[in-house]
């Protein structure tokens, strides 16, 4: 544990370091609660990090789902002002083909008025020429204000906000107990998942926001859950195909979203339930990868010749009973449980349901819940106040005023990442403008920032701050040089150990994938880093990577 905080007493401990445990603790923390933010492997580590990064507007739910419609278009228009950085707003597109039901259309933009979603019918000859990737069969279009969202981004800025206002955090220790007395949780026995050393931390109300493992967490107190493990498939391709987002303007099925975000393009979802003994095992099948490319294929045709970099799975945190074996009818409506109304065991609350994009409410109303029941009198103000990496120039006078003229590629890619928060990267001398990962433009002193600023402790984590091997080469290129910066702090033999732990991840998600350039880029991978540097192979779980607490 990190020193100082043994003998500490918090307000509040939030279990979970996703978007909505790192909102919760954003929110506690700006109302002038003690806050200690529990992650048992790395931010976004979770179904955050495993999502199709979409701004929704709600279009998507406003049929069959008023109420989540509602709560999107809300924080989709939050999410614009205070999250500036995370965004980036495409436009989205609801798309009929020839074999879809046009009478569906109507329906559809009738149910988004209703939710107070902007929705307009297009003509789709228009469409093909805004959008020139979608299939020119379309028969019919609608536009929504859908857009991206960059989740990392996301959660890492309301980590740094919460940390900015006092509040402690914790990665790669995972909670092994629900510390209880006279029928209240007080606090939490953790774990070190490095040194394997237990600890207690003491605190008046525990949130339970650990997504689909929010199930295992409660059980801790004798508190039973009925969640819904359903599991989601995507595919990431080689570049951006897409400019704007495009829906299949039907009732959610398999493989009806595409993506741009970045560099690339994603296809998403698949929906299927599993077993909670399998949430931590999120391989992708086979037959996954081919739903969700046929499928593809028909709202965009070029996905048929266009390179697939990885596949990845993710798990929805829904909470509802056993009728729906896709788990695509129930709601993702927030959930709120307070488990002294509810089990009788004060002290102890849980957040789940929801999305990606209500992350801020969900942790507004958890927040809201706390400060109840500990006689606390203070609003929310993070649906105005700016993340870090957001703010106004006139708000953030440290911000860089360069211009973009007279910046690097490298540069010119950090302050799209950071937003303000760019003007804290150091470019001292020349080799700090060095790119490290030219598919990304991650430069060696954007390594040295999130180093230094950003809980990064390994490649893993770096990659979800900077997009580090996220582009054509998977990390082939790039990951001995980002190990090496790592090493010059951490030390060489575990820069070593760290960097057969990445490539092995990496693989994972090329596997199911692996095919003409991708697996050409994956042999060529293994030739430099087993051929020529004679590296051994690693191990794949994160939870063994060497990380400094």
């Amino acid at each position: 544990m990190e020193a100082g905080l043994k003998n500490k007493h918090y307000d509040v401990i939030v279990i979970g370091g996703g978007a909505t445990g790192a909102g919760t603790a954003r929110d506690c923390a700006k109302r002038g609660l003690k806050v200690m933010l529990i992650e048992r492997l790395d931010f976004t580590a979770g179904a955050t990090g495993r999502n199709h990064g979409l701004l929704h507007s709600g279009a998507r739910y406003a049929v069959t789902d008023h109420e989540s419609a509602t709560e999107c278009i809300r924080e989709n228009m939050t999410l614009r002002k205070i999250a500036a950085h995370c965004v980036e707003e495409t436009g989205g597109l609801f798309v009929t083909l020839p074999e879809d039901d046009l009478g569906y259309q109507k329906t559809f933009i009738e149910s988004c008025i209703a939710a107070g979603i902007e929705a307009k019918e297009l003509d789709p000859k228009d469409v093909i020429r805004m959008e020139p990737a979608v299939n020119p069969d379309i028969i019919g279009a609608v536009s929504v204000p859908d857009g991206a969202v960059d989740p990392f981004r996301l959660t890492t800025a309301n980590v740094l906000d919460a940390r900015i206002h006092g509040a402690d955090v914790l990665t790669y220790h995972e909670v092994v107990e629900l510390i209880q007395e006279n029928g209240r949780v007080i606090g939490v026995k953790v774990r070190n998942s490095i040194s394997g050393e237990e600890q207690e931390i003491r605190g008046s109300i525990t949130v339970n926001a650990g997504g689909i493992w929010s199930h295992g967490i409660a059980k801790k107190a004798g508190i039973t859950i009925n969640m819904f493990p359903a599991k989601g498939a995507l595919l990431i391709f080689g570049h951006r195909v897409n400019n704007m987002v495009i829906n299949r303007c039907r009732k959610p099925a398999d493989a009806d979203i595409l993506v741009p975000g970045d560099t690339i393009s994603l296809i998403g979802t698949t929906s299927s339930r599993v077993p909670y003994d399998q949430v931590d095992n999120m391989d992708v099948t086979q037959e996954e990868v081919d739903i969700l490319l046929n499928q593809g294929c028909q709202l965009v045709p070029s996905l048929s010749w266009t390179r697939i970099l990885r596949a990845y799975a993710g798990v929805r945190p829904l909470i509802a009973d056993d009728s729906d074996p896709s788990g695509r009818k129930i709601s993702r409506g927030i959930v709120c449980l307070d488990h002294a109304t509810r089990d009788g065991m004060e002290g102890f609350i849980t957040i789940s349901g929801g999305k990606l994009m209500t992350y801020r409410l969900m942790a507004e109303t958890a927040a809201d819940m706390v400060c109840k029941k500990l006689g606390v009198d203070a609003k929310c103000t993070t649906h105005i106040d700016p993340l870090p990496g957001s703010e106004k120039e006139t708000d953030n006078p440290s911000a860089s005023k360069k211009h973009i003229i007279d910046m690097s590629t490298g540069q010119i890619a950090a302050r799209e990442r950071h937003g303000s928060l760019s003007s804290q990267i150091k470019y001292d001398t020349d080799s700090d403008d060095a790119l490290v990962c030219e598919c990304e433009q991650v430069s060696v002193g954007e390594i040295k920032y999130a180093m230094d600023k950003l809980h990064v402790n390994n490649l893993v984590n770096l990659r979800r701050r900077t997009r580090l091997g996220m582009g054509t080469c998977q990390g082939g290129i790039c990951a001995s040089r980002a190990a090496a910066i790592l090493g010059s702090k951490f030390g060489n033999e575990r820069a070593i150990t760290d960097l057969k732990s990445f490539l092995q991840e990496r693989w994972k998600g090329v596997k199911p994938v692996a095919w003409g350039r991708s697996l050409a880029e994956a042999y060529f991978t293994s030739w430099i880093y087993e051929g020529v540097c004679g590296m051994e192979k690693g191990n794949d779980k994160e939870s063994n990577i060497t990380s400094a607490q």
